[in-house]
């Protein structure tokens, strides 16, 4: 569970990291020019978070991949 755990951490900080530099850099913007739309945050986030999301995805297969075969290992180990 611990190794689990771990991997979906390292899965998943690029698209929340890449989610929140874009989030500040809105608010930031927001805040220059005082236009408050909640709606101005979501596009460019959305957008970020998927071309880091297509950047990062054979990353993340592998991740899953490794962890799958050590499950499939100690499960074959059990006995």
């Amino acid at each position: 569970m611990r190794d689990a755990i771990y991997v979906l951490i390292l899965i998943s900080a690029p698209m929340m990291i890449v989610a929140l530099i874009v989030g500040l850099i809105i608010a930031i913007i927001q805040a220059l020019t005082q236009i408050q739309e909640a709606t101005l945050t979501f596009v460019p986030k959305v957008l970020a978070m998927l071309v880091v999301l297509v950047l990062t995805l054979p990353y993340m297969v592998d991740q899953l991949t490794s962890l799958n075969n050590r499950l499939y290992d100690r499960i074959v180990h059990i006995e």
